[in-house]
This record gives C-alpha cells, sequence and structure tokens, in this order.
C-alpha cells in the first residue's frame, strides 16, 4: 500500500469512526465533507482498513465489445485454419459474416481468447536508412526462387524457378514459371514484367535491383562480361542496382514475398507441369495484389496503387 493511499484509507476511517461516535452530521461538519460522502463511507466500513480502499472503476464490459457469436466465429475459424495468420481471419470474416471490426481489435480479441499464435521475434540486424518510392516504377526487386522437389509431380522431370517482381512502391507483384534460372529466362521474365506493370497498371520502371545471381550478372567472375539481362536494361534505358552480396535482406521486399508464397501457396499445392505452375500462379498473383497489407495501411497493392500520387513541391 503507497503512503498516499494508506493517508486516504486513515483519513476515512477517521470520518467514520467520528460518526459512529457522535453522528453523521457532526462528523461532515468536523471534517468538511458532505453528508452523501460520509455515509458512503459509513456504508462500506466493517471495521478494516481493507473495506476503506476505493474499488476500481473500471467497466467489467465495453458497449461495443466483440458479442458471443463474433468470438465463436473466430475459434471456430482458427479451429477450422490453425495456420491462418491475422489478416487472413479478418479477410474471411469480412467477406462471409460482415465482420466489421477493424483488425487491431481483432489481434486484441484472438490474444484474450489464446487463438493468436504469437512467434518469438528475433533480434535484427541493424540497417541504414532506407530511400523511401515517391511513385509505381521508380524501382522494382527481380528475385528468383526454386520451386521445392515435394511440390512437383513425380512424373515431371525437370526442375522449376520462380521468378517474381514487386514495386517497392505500391508492392504491386509479377510471377511467373520457368524450367531454368538462365540469364535468357531472366530477359524474358524482364520483358513480360516491364509490359504487365504498363499495360495492367500504367507505369513504366526506372530501376531494377537484383541479387548477385549469374542469371542478373558475371561481375563476381574471374573474366566478368556483361549478362544477356544487363544488355537488355542497357538498352531500355533501365538503371540496373546491384545489392551488396551475401545479404538477402537488401532485397527485403522480393524476399518476403517468397516466404509468404512458400507459406501460402507451395507448402499447400502440387503442379504436374509447367503449364499447371503458371496456371495456378496467375491465381495465386490475383490474390496476393488483392490481400491487404500492413504496409500499406491494410490496403491491398491494387487499392493502394489507386490512391492519388501527392503533388512534389518543386
Amino acid at each position: 500500500m503507497s503512503k498516499s493511499l494508506t493517508q486516504d484509507v486513515l483519513f476515512r476511517q477517521s470520518i467514520v469512526k467520528y460518526a459512529l461516535r457522535y453522528s453523521l452530521t457532526a462528523a461532515a461538519i468536523r471534517y468538511e465533507k458532505g453528508k452523501s460522502f460520509v455515509a458512503y463511507w459509513l456504508k462500506r466500513y466493517d471495521g478494516s482498513l481493507e473495506s476503506l480502499k476505493k474499488r476500481s472503476t473500471r467497466p467489467h464490459h465495453h458497449p461495443n465489445e466483440h458479442t458471443d457469436e463474433e468470438l465463436k466465429w473466430i475459434c471456430d475459424y482458427k479451429r477450422r485454419m490453425p495456420d491462418s495468420s491475422l489478416v487472413d481471419v479478418w479477410i474471411s470474416l469480412r467477406a462471409n459474416k460482415n465482420y466489421a471490426r477493424t483488425i487491431p481489435a481483432l489481434f486484441r480479441v484472438m490474444k484474450r481468447q489464446g487463438v493468436y499464435k504469437g512467434r518469438v521475434k528475433k533480434k535484427p540486424p541493424k540497417a541504414g536508412r532506407m530511400e523511401p518510392m515517391r511513385y509505381p516504377g521508380q524501382k522494382i526487386q527481380i528475385d528468383c526462387k526454386f520451386v521445392p522437389y515435394y511440390c512437383i509431380s513425380t512424373d515431371y522431370p525437370e526442375k522449376m524457378y520462380q521468378y517474381t517482381a514487386i514495386d517497392e512502391y505500391s508492392r504491386i507483384r509479377y510471377i511467373e514459371g520457368f524450367n531454368d534460372n538462365s540469364t535468357y529466362t531472366a530477359v524474358v521474365f524482364l520483358k513480360h514484367t516491364l509490359d504487365y506493370f504498363e499495360k495492367r497498371y500504367g507505369f513504366k520502371v526506372q530501376c531494377v535491383q537484383t541479387d548477385n545471381g549469374r542469371e542478373y550478372t558475371t561481375r563476381f567472375d574471374k573474366y566478368p562480361r556483361p549478362t544477356l539481362f544487363e544488355k537488355e536494361l542497357q538498352r531500355l534505358g533501365i538503371c540496373h542496382k546491384l545489392i551488396r552480396p551475401y545479404t538477402p535482406r537488401h532485397n527485403g521486399k522480393v524476399e518476403r514475398s517468397h516466404r509468404e508464397d512458400q507459406k501460402r501457396f507451395y507448402n499447400t499445392h502440387k503442379f504436374y507441369s509447367l503449364e499447371d505452375l503458371n496456371y495456378q500462379l496467375s491465381l495465386h498473383l490475383k490474390y496476393t495484389n488483392n490481400r491487404p497489407m500492413r504496409p500499406l495501411g491494410y490496403l491491398s497493392p491494387i487499392e493502394f496503387i489507386k490512391i492519388p500520387l501527392p503533388v512534389q513541391n518543386v
């Protein structure tokens, strides 16, 4: 018990004892308190100091708290889909149950209900300040992901690779599957990417950032020479930026998208041909480009790119 709290309790005890010895009115006059104040503590007093402590005035329920029906929706969904993320639950409830709560509200109630799977946070490496992009196409990140063997049918003899391009400003992605990751397929993917971004979303790419894979550059070879990928970028007048070697976090947006692809796509799908892979990738691309993202204020990339750009001061 704090010192100030003890003094308050002892003061109330003095008032109550005086009222019991003389009268309620006499105690109110003596201690310069209202009669209702004296009567309240007189009624509360049972002979112990504990009875003279102030009780919490915090309400037991909030007028806008989740209803029992909403709590049942959340628990039922997590029971059926235990690996679903917070955003997945929110999207499903909003689409199927007309759920009108915000994502932070859903997060808090899931934690209280014990159905939110937290993860142990790793201490991130200290990173320098990243240059924020101001408009679509200012810079895109490109990377190649190996399709896991267990996703490919045993009847299909070749390896598969997924190329990914992501716009740093809007997080709009383009993905496509190939049978190899040569500099030739990198050029084919680059052309498809530029065509997709310009025709579908109306912006041109000014800079392409990649890692130091041999499909993009040979600068660390004994006898380096320009790759087809570098020649194509030079022909198109597009800047090519290479990240520091062995530092994938510098290509963090596309690397994170690959991690999400592994979790939400490759862990649950199987492919029987390259055509089948590309068909399923097209459906997955539609899902990811329409999925709300926290960095975009819980807007989807397609919703975010429709927001008018702020006027730049010259």
